[in-house]
């Protein structure tokens, strides 16, 4: 294998986590990453720019719908995504790709989005955003691909058979081996010294016609045997290791503004960027300390699904299907940082009673494992969806680093 950066390109990029990853080893190229979001993609320029150093990071970010995958390739010229020249041409007349990474939302395929849903998301567009990323793949033949989605996607059924089935016979067509059994594909990002209870479902595929069949079944097994698990860590990190050390915001006695937005707890001394308590009512201040105070405490009156539900209603006259309140515990991962956790942040509450708040961007950033340099542009809004849709750059650098590890096993050809 020559000692060549690997070439690749990020699709469904969000504001780029995969693409971290595999930036922070040190070992790929970011030929270009493909996402529609406005802010996602202009969080993605600054980083390729302020960070990894691309001079030409505005060219390589493509602001675009992936489902118009002609244009996609050839270019545009459009009121909305504004013109690029495609990827045909950041890619090169070679075609020279070594691997794509990416995954499409997720929402059509969570469990969680099913059963909320009337229909369960059988009518959701999003259960076919596979086959855009299946048409990159087959145009640019790379090497390897990495699909990322959540583990719902092996019970997801929006037709007469299971997606995973149409996903899996459709990248095989493509001419890729993938893992006969993906159920052994669900990774556990704890294991990986990320500081939150995450699962995904991780599926490498490899080229059967450049490393021909019969090697492929042995290194796509091995990907998930030896190669990625040399990666794990000794211990799960914990919440406290996570965000311990960011500075205490404490509830004001009167709200005040900053930079013409109210804010009901103190500025961050010293000052960190994207670590500003996101605004809460004083009903709620007192809701997060009583709970935090009740943990704290070792009574747990409030740790019962019961006894939430009951104090949610209590607190505000309204009833609740499920319980709104969770506190995140100090000495374990987090649960779960989701996308909605920019709707209100209550099942994300601060374990210190003295702070009485809900994450900030920062910690909910440090909690998916990003660098404090990576400074996120955009609303609160904004921010907080697209970390919480991110993949966790500690994994992904894991992630890269293995596939580097396989193909540079496995290729006798000597072209990577």
């Amino acid at each position: 294998m020559k000692n060549k950066k690997i070439r690749s390109i990020d699709l469904f990029a969000g504001c780029g986590g995969l693409m971290d990853g595999f930036e922070q080893s040190g070992k790929y190229e970011t030929l270009a990453a493909v996402e529609w979001e406005k802010a996602p993609c202009m969080n993605l320029r600054k980083r390729l720019k302020d960070k990894w150093n691309y001079k030409n990071a505005d060219d390589r970010v493509l602001q675009f719908d992936i489902q118009r995958t002609n244009e996609l390739f050839y270019g545009w010229n459009d009121e909305n995504y504004g013109s690029s020249a495609g990827l045909d041409a950041l890619i090169g007349k070679n075609m020279d790709l070594d691997v794509i990474i990416g995954g499409p939302p997720c929402q059509a395929y969570s469990i969680a989005g099913r059963v909320r849903d009337e229909h369960g998301m059988k009518n959701d567009y999003r259960n076919y955003l596979f086959e855009s990323y299946l048409k990159v793949v087959k145009r640019y033949r790379p090497k390897l691909f990495v699909f990322e989605n959540v583990p719902g996607m092996l019970s997801a059924r929006p037709g007469d058979r299971p997606i995973i089935e149409e996903i899996q016979d459709s990248f095989d067509a493509a001419g890729y081996y993938t893992l006969p059994d993906l159920h052994q594909a669900i990774i556990d990002f704890t294991e990986y010294g990320v500081p939150q209870n995450r699962k995904r479902i991780i599926i490498v595929g490899v080229s059967k016609e450049y490393f021909g069949e019969k090697k492929c079944a042995d290194m796509v097994g091995k990907f998930y045997t030896d190669y990625l698990p040399k990666y794990r860590v000794e211990s799960k990190m914990t919440v406290r290791e996570a965000i311990g050390d960011l500075p205490k915001l404490y509830p004001l006695e009167k709200e005040e503004k900053y930079n013409g937005k109210r804010i009901s707890h103190s500025m961050p001394e010293p000052f960190v960027t994207n670590h500003i308590a996101r605004w809460q009512s004083e009903r709620d201040i007192k809701i997060f300390k009583l709970l935090t105070e009740d943990i704290e405490s070792g009574r747990n009156e409030y740790i019962s699904i019961k006894a939430l539900k009951s104090l949610y209603t209590k607190m505000t006259g309204r009833t609740s299907n499920v319980h709104k309140y969770h506190v995140i515990r100090w000495d374990t991962p987090s649960n779960l940082i989701p996308a909605h956790l920019y709707k209100d942040g209550l099942r994300h509450i601060h374990p210190d009673s003295t702070q009485c708040r809900t994450l900030t961007v920062r910690e909910a950033a440090r909690l998916q494992t990003f660098d404090d340099d990576y400074i996120f542009y955009g609303s609160n809004m904004e921010t907080y969806k697209m970390i919480g849709n991110a993949v966790p750059p500690k994994f992904a650098k894991c992630c890269a680093e293995a596939v580097y590890d396989l193909l540079k096993e496995y290729d006798d050809k000597g072209e990577l």
